[in-house]
């Protein structure tokens, strides 16, 4: 038999090693396969039963790799050697499927604090969902909103984002409101069209089942049998947050998701979402879920980019500290 493996969102070199190192050794453990490596795909020449073993366990890699952005020698080794039912025990199964996207493909919890956002979005009612960008926070909570959608746990997905530009002005593009507004939106759009088939999407969008909406078309509202998430939650000021969060009606699901160290209002200090998990972080069915660099699932530089960006920040609020106890200290 013959069959195709295609390696979405791999880096083949550190997927395969340097002159595919760690793809020969896969090849040496599967000796009765021909296993023959093309660009971003993996073909497999081979008899049925033994093609079988190596799909289960090549996917249970690609779920490791996708995890910690890295591929050893040691886990390949540790990784093949393992029978499937073990490695299905330590979390690697299909228990960590949160739904079934576009041609049958499976969106799951890829790392341990995706996997307790989809557990505190299960006991609890309003979620804070914070951390770095690529560490699947949105998408997580949309692929959420998705399976209780299909699911009929609710009636209504609701997307939003507070219309604070990054360094641009909305006011220069072209086209009306919505024409406008829709490239800011364009990540919700993207994330729902890999889990749901376009033209069933396009039906959601236009009989108002599935809305993508700025923040500011929120207000007056109430949301009741509904998931609603709010992405970049960093960007409200403390009164729309509030007026946010004060939607909720009855069977619905909150979870407001935000990077802390991209805040784009002209004050950090303004920031809804930090004075809310401050004021908030003690009310019952309310959780705050803190994602960080080793739950980035983007290309492995991220990572490096991130830690990078921490340690400058860290560096300078050292200085500012510093400098505040000199003053203390010459006012003495």
């Amino acid at each position: 038999m013959e069959k195709q493996i295609y390696l979405e969102g791999v880096d083949p070199l550190e997927f395969f090693g340097i002159n595919d190192a760690k793809m020969d050794l896969i090849k040496s453990l599967f000796p009765k396969i021909k296993i023959t490596a093309r660009g971003h795909s993996l073909f497999l020449l081979g008899e049925e039963k033994e093609l079988k073993i190596f799909e289960k366990k090549f996917a249970l890699l690609l779920d490791h790799y996708f995890q910690f952005n890295v591929l050893t020698e040691e886990v390949i080794l540790q990784l093949f050697s393992t029978g499937i039912s073990a490695m299905e025990e330590n979390g690697k199964g299909e228990k960590d499927i949160i739904v079934f996207g576009n041609s049958g493909k499976p969106v799951r919890a890829r790392t341990p604090n995706q996997r307790i956002l989809v557990e505190e979005t299960a006991n609890n009612d309003l979620i804070f969902a914070i951390g770095p960008a690529g560490t699947g926070k949105t998408y997580t909570a949309i692929a959420l909103a998705v399976r209780a959608l299909k699911n009929r746990e609710i009636k209504k997905i609701v997307l939003s984002r507070p219309a604070v530009e990054a360094g641009e002005n909305l006011g220069f593009l072209p086209g009306d409101l919505k024409e406008k507004i829709d490239p800011y939106l364009q990540p919700l759009y993207d994330a729902l069209q890999d889990m749901i088939p376009p033209r069933k999407l396009e039906d959601f969008i236009k009989d108002g089942i599935i809305e993508i909406a700025p923040l500011a078309f929120m207000r007056g509202r109430t949301l009741s049998n509904a998931f609603v998430i709010l992405d970049e939650a960093q960007n409200t000021t403390i009164n729309q947050l509030k007026m946010f969060l004060t939607r909720m009606g009855l069977n619905t699901k909150f979870i407001i998701t935000g990077d802390t160290t991209q805040i784009d209002l002209p004050r950090r200090s303004q920031s809804g979402l930090i004075f809310a998990m401050r004021l908030l972080k003690s009310i019952e069915s309310i959780s705050i879920v803190l994602f960080n660099k080793g739950d980035i699932v983007r290309h492995r530089l991220v990572r490096d980019i991130v830690a990078a960006y921490e340690k400058y920040y860290d560096e300078q609020a050292e200085k500012e500290e510093q400098g505040d106890k000199n003053k203390r200290d010459q006012m003495e």
